[in-house]
């Protein structure tokens, strides 16, 4: 079974929060989020608030980047939008503070 959005991001930010050696207290108090949050990003909760998560992302120097997956999935947008449609959206290493 293919890996939910929700689970890749909770791999990801788990695993930068280990290599950067800090605990998930730590990375609530430089987000300005509750320890409680970092927990349920880990753990893949589907719904978490955006600004919320941006935070802890800046803060272990991740970016959320949005593209289009395909030529064919951008023109299918334009005549009939279908499951193919759907950006991609990825977690990446960005320029923000480690």
């Amino acid at each position: 079974m293919a890996a939910t959005f929700a689970d890749r991001l909770a791999d990801e930010v788990r695993a930068r929060r280990a290599a950067l050696r800090l605990s998930q207290q730590d990375v609530a108090d430089m987000a300005g989020v509750s320890e409680r949050f970092v927990r349920f990003v880990e753990q893949g909760k589907p719904s978490v608030q955006l600004d919320s998560l941006l935070a802890v992302l800046e803060t272990l120097g991740l970016e959320l980047q949005l593209s289009t997956r395909s030529r064919a999935a951008a023109r299918a947008l334009v005549s009939a939008p279908t499951a193919d449609a759907v950006p991609e959206i990825t977690v990446s290493e960005g320029g923000a503070r480690p």
